[in-house]
């Protein structure tokens, strides 16, 4: 394994993107010809082309590789307009937000290019490639070697390198929500590349489908202990081909969970993955599912009805999701009341590690008195999901539901600050930890922290945030289960 000083490139992580030095928007009409398009870019040398009415009415762009692939490997004539060829979506960042910012949004978009803008417009835009170059090395470089990476071995080798990562990243001060976005981008890539192996050896889906995962990796909170939760939606067929379409999908799946298990993303204990013929189906039996989850209105059928609530597309047509979490929202429009009651029961499963001394409680483990950092981190993103149910929020991170739930005038300014920070301070301790497990004592992550190893300050600190908990179960009960 690499040393840490691998990693190291400190003034990265100071730097904002108003910092770097932001290329013009060039920009031409929907309407201009492929090829006028192209000789402005080879006359400004450029490597990316805005398409709009106007320099701040711009609909998509045109790069160096749409060329190449959608033009001259096509054979598309160049006088047809470019409006044929535009990618999309559109990116943009703010000047104040920091390259780590810019970096994760580009590796979690895909997006090689960002638009750069303030309240007064756009200001021009930067590449994954000046971004990375102010790093020279470092995590980012990491990601984009994993990018690259095809062969089994490969991969498995670069997520054994994880811990080595998060410990630079958390003692040098990163938020823990940004660590927990780093490790959920690697894993995110990673299924990318084993999708795409699995598909070149079975072939082509015989039906439009989309790979999604839920849990942590849903909400992009993954930690270094961390298994599959993953699903698969595709289009519906006709009659003849159901049985087929399925069975492609059954067996891609079950060779996309045994090749992460490889890797080192163990397979669900709970089962919960798109290899269980309980979690891959068509859209309209997705739909189906929904409908009795909700009409059930059990704790039970409220927890499944959580659990892919906090879901995000990995792989596919992100549009078969989108069409499925509209129908969500429709349906807990119209959900019944003892729904809510039940969503609320779940939330409250999970009370904090407090006893009635105002003293931490353990759990008596291997003889030594721990604590369980998952237990404890659990009550709080049960309290953001289940506003964000009641609310209609459809952001999947814990931090960001927190933030959307302000503007929507739930919670304080105070009450969020207090929220997240609660969040990314167990979090930061639950990352360092595993960390550490692994790094210094040879074992396998997990989420129990030895009382011992705690400062005054830290158990203080600890106690503090288990009193916020406690708070805002408290509310919970009144607000969705009707009791004191």
């Amino acid at each position: 394994m690499q040393t840490s000083g691998s990693f190291v490139s400190d003034q990265f992580y100071t730097k904002h993107v108003r910092d770097l030095l932001v290329r013009s928007i060039r920009w031409v009409t929907p309407q201009t010809s492929i090829q006028q398009s192209a000789q402005l870019m080879a006359r400004e040398q450029v490597s990316c082309l805005f398409i709009g009415n106007s320099a701040e009415d711009l609909i998509g762009f045109l790069t160096d590789l749409t060329l190449r692939d959608k033009v001259l490997a096509t054979g598309l004539s160049p006088e047809m307009p470019v409006s044929h060829i535009l990618e999309q979506p559109l990116v943009s960042i703010s000047p104040e937000a920091t390259l780590v910012e810019a970096l994760i949004l580009m590796f979690q978009t895909k997006a090689r290019y960002l638009l750069v803008k303030n309240h007064r417009g756009y200001q021009g835009w930067i590449s994954r490639t000046k971004v990375l170059t102010e790093q020279s090395q470092g995590p980012f470089l990491f990601i984009q070697s994993v990018k690259e990476a095809r062969h089994i071995s490969e991969l498995a080798e670069k997520w054994a390198r994880m811990p080595e990562l998060i410990h630079l990243l958390i003692s040098r001060g990163m938020k823990a929500h940004f660590v927990n976005q780093m490790i959920t981008t690697v894993a995110d890539t990673i299924t990318e590349r084993v999708i795409e192996r699995v598909i070149k050896e079975i072939g082509p889906a015989p039906a439009k489908f989309v790979f999604f995962v839920m849990g942590s990796e849903g909400r992009g909170e993954l930690t270094l202990k961390t298994d599959q939760d993953n699903a698969i939606i595709y289009e519906d067929k006709a009659n003849e081909h159901r049985e087929k379409t399925r069975e492609y999908f059954l067996d891609f799946a079950a060779r996309v969970s045994t090749a992460l298990d490889r890797i080192g993303i163990d397979f669900c204990e709970g089962e919960l993955m798109a290899m269980n013929p309980k979690w891959t189906h068509s859209l309209s039996q997705w739909k189906r599912n929904y409908d009795e989850w909700i009409s059930a209105a059990s704790q039970e059928t409220a927890m499944k009805y959580t659990t892919f609530f906090d879901c995000r597309a990995i792989y596919g047509e992100i549009g078969l999701l989108n069409q499925l979490k509209e129908y969500m929202g429709i349906l807990v429009e119209k959900a019944p009341e003892r729904f809510f009651i039940s969503l609320g029961h779940n939330a409250l499963q999970y009370e904090p590690p407090i006893t009635f001394f105002r003293k931490i409680r353990t759990e008596d483990v291997d003889g030594e008195k721990q604590l369980n950092l998952k237990k404890t981190m659990r009550p709080l993103v049960d309290l953001a999901r289940v506003y964000a149910l009641k609310y209609n929020i459809l952001e999947t991170s814990t931090i960001r539901r927190i933030e959307r739930l302000k503007e929507k005038g739930v919670f304080t300014e105070k009450e969020v600050q207090e929220l997240t920070h609660a969040f990314e301070y167990l979090m930061s301790l639950r990352l360092e930890n595993q960390a550490l497990a692994m790094i210094d004592r040879k074992q396998k992550p997990k989420n129990y922290l030895q009382l011992k190893n705690l400062t005054k300050v830290q158990q203080v600190t600890l106690l503090e945030i288990f009193k916020v908990i406690e708070e805002f179960q408290a509310r919970i009960k009144i607000s969705f289960t009707r009791t004191l």
